[in-house]
């Protein structure tokens, strides 16, 4: 893994997504790897070098404290290309040093993240007015995560997250997302009692975006899993009715359960 240190000129950037006004990205990179991430389309990096690299803003917090004191108040989504919580954030604490900044001006933020590591910072984030934790979670089989998100934490450390952050009366939420195609449709009522059951508030679901080169670079790490891989060739790379069936049945489960349910797609 090669790691760089080097300089940002801007920190907040204007966010499109919905619910958000800013994104703040500490790292350029990912150390987690995962197969399916659609982040070097996006930044138009080769796929190849993709979990290979990561750029430490060392500067951010710096640069962050500056804008802070000219900009609008608005929801701040921590991160949106990379994770501010992967490994690389255990030495160099870009993260945390940004959430003291954001803390002096309370301004609302939104995590998103697959690491444990954000309990870490549990301390700065339940003193924020307006606080949000997501936990990205696309199975709850956690041999299938091994393979597709091999340098993430496990699903029972993500769900443990949940539940630490809502007991303590912090929002928290699931990004279900991208499902995995091996999921049955009788099996999202099971899955959204546990989401419930560790505190989430909402869920917000995804399919798989087939970017150019995702399609191969799954197929190449399913070359030895005929199950895994089928379902992919089933329910991804063939159809998208799959998904399409999957939101019917969330929404219905909106209904039942209480709980939001949020499409992505």
């Amino acid at each position: 893994m090669e790691i760089n240190e080097i300089k940002c000129k801007i920190a907040l950037s204007k966010s499109n997504l919905p619910g958000l006004d800013y994104s703040l990205n500490p790292y350029n990179g990912c150390q987690h790897n995962c197969v399916y991430c659609y982040v070097p389309n996006v930044l138009r990096i080769q796929r190849e070098n993709w979990g290979n690299f990561v750029n430490v803003k060392t500067n951010i917090p710096l640069v962050l404290s500056k804008e802070l004191k000219r900009k609008k108040t608005g929801v701040v989504g921590i991160s949106t290309v990379t994770d501010p919580y992967q490994p690389v954030e255990k030495k160099h604490h870009l993260t945390r040093y940004c959430l003291e900044q954001l803390l002096r001006y309370d301004f609302p933020i939104c995590i998103q993240t697959k690491s444990k590591l954000v309990l870490r910072d549990i301390d700065l984030i339940s003193k924020f007015s307006n606080a949000e934790v997501m936990l990205s979670i696309g199975t709850i089989n956690d041999g299938e995560r091994k393979i597709l998100e091999p340098f993430s934490s496990s699903v029972s450390e993500r769900l443990n997250v949940l539940k630490q952050f809502s007991e303590i009366g912090i929002k928290t939420s699931v990004f279900f997302g991208p499902i995995y195609p091996t999921i049955k449709i009788r099996d999202l009522s099971r899955i959204v009692d546990i989401f419930v059951e560790y505190g989430a508030a909402e869920i917000m679901i995804d399919k798989f975006n087939l970017k150019p080169g995702i399609r191969e670079n799954i197929e190449y790490i399913l070359k030895n899993n005929s199950s895994l891989k089928r379902a992919f060739y089933d329910n991804v790379f063939n159809m998208q009715v799959f998904f399409e069936k999957v939101k019917e049945e969330m929404y219905v489960l909106s209904r039942s359960k209480n709980i939001k349910i949020v499409s992505a797609f």
